[in-house]
């Protein structure tokens, strides 16, 4: 893992790999090593970068209440230091929502950006209060118990005796409880970006899980274009990139072969 210091904290990154660049960004409660069954192929051909979020992994958290915005400021920041203008991105879950506040506000920063597991929806009113309810669970018990009740439910029923279901709550359990605490009321309050879907000219992938239950496939594919690639991957849930890399690499390349015109 590589540090920068941006803006008095720090953010832990891979940066892996010549070429043109892409960068991974994980899902809520995870880190840079959830995308490790992804990295290595993909860095034969691609410059890959894959941050620790802020609050997760080995980066700071936030040292003031956050919103998926700041998430994304925090990811230019650090493109900038890497001195790097344009990327492919693909982001998982809360990346995904990063992804569509970076391409609202920094289009021309991007080649193509891809939703895996992710929804330019906002939350509902249920699932707002449940993400206040967690924030509250989190500062009273810690963060444990969250990752222990979370885990499991992002893989398929018949991929939970999977070791990597326990590798998953490993990495869980390095998130900071102050920054998945941050992180949940983000993501809470974040608003409907559908209509950067809608107005985007920039080469879109959307994957969905055919057996996810956080995120269905319907919430996934909200916008329907010309520009826009939907792929449901078979048999998994919300993880692809534990419960099929090897698929999920498959249409990963095929997006990043026609926006490059390589391999």
């Amino acid at each position: 893992m590589k540090k920068l210091v941006i803006e008095n904290s720090t953010i832990a990154y891979v940066d892996q790999g010549e070429g043109e660049p892409i960068v991974l960004l994980h899902g809520f409660c995870g880190s840079s090593r959830y995308w490790e069954k992804v990295i290595h192929e993909l860095s034969t051909i691609y410059r890959v970068i894959v941050p620790d979020l802020p609050g997760h992994g080995q980066s700071d958290p936030f040292k003031y209440e956050c919103t998926i915005d700041d998430f994304a400021e925090k990811l230019k920041a650090l493109m900038d230091q890497l001195n790097i203008q344009t990327v492919t991105m693909f982001g998982h879950s809360l990346g995904g929502y990063i992804s569509l506040a970076f391409a609202e506000k920094y289009s021309d920063r991007l080649k193509g950006f891809s939703l895996v597991h992710s929804t330019a929806f906002p939350d509902s009113d249920e699932a707002k209060k449940g993400r206040a309810a967690n924030a509250e669970k989190i500062k009273k018990d810690g963060i444990q118990p969250f990752i222990e009740g979370l885990i499991p439910k992002l893989f398929a029923p018949d991929n939970q005796n999977k070791t990597y279901v326990e590798t998953a709550k490993e990495i869980g359990f390095t998130t900071s409880p102050k920054g998945a605490r941050s992180t949940l009321i983000a993501m809470k309050d974040r608003p409907d970006r559908n209509k950067v879907l809608e107005e985007t000219n920039l080469p879109v992938l959307l994957i969905a899980g055919e057996h996810d239950q956080i995120i269905p496939a319907e919430k996934t594919f909200s916008v329907r274009k010309s520009n826009i690639r939907q792929s449901v991957i078979k048999n998994v849930g919300h993880m692809s990139m534990y419960e099929d890399p090897k698929e999920l690499l498959s249409d990963m390349k095929l997006f990043l072969s026609n926006i490059y015109e390589c391999c």
